[in-house]
């Protein structure tokens, strides 16, 4: 069995959150899971763009507004939900390992102009 179990995006019968504890991450009721956060993903997605319009309106109706706000809360949490799940899916980084020089410039890295020696 999996040592970590799956956060999924739905909640169980009495509102609690539900696990999928399992090896195979190709599983029917994990590919369900996957289908499951696509589909609140898209419907987040769908919503920001009722809500850029509906913010453009002036004739919106308060009640309106108040629907959209529900539903942008429901799609949040739904998204937060999902992200929880999928970082407590990412591997653990391994401590071992040296980090690569690659020749980029990180953001440590920068070189002010008063640093910069003259051409």
């Amino acid at each position: 069995m999996s040592k970590n179990p799956r956060l999924l995006p739905w909640l169980g019968p009495a509102g609690q959150r539900s696990y999928l504890v399992t090896d195979d991450g190709r599983s029917h009721l994990s590919r369900l899971a996957d289908q499951m956060e696509e589909v609140q993903l898209q419907a987040g997605d769908v919503l920001l763009g009722h809500a850029a319009g509906m913010l453009k309106d002036e004739n919106v109706k308060a009640w309106e507004l108040r629907y959209l706000s529900a539903r942008l809360y429901e799609a949040l949490s739904d998204a937060l939900r999902v992200a929880e799940s999928r970082g407590d899916r990412l591997p653990e980084p391994d401590d071992d390992i040296e980090p690569v020089d690659d020749g980029n410039n990180g953001p440590n890295d920068i070189t002010s102009p008063s640093e910069e020696t003259p051409a």
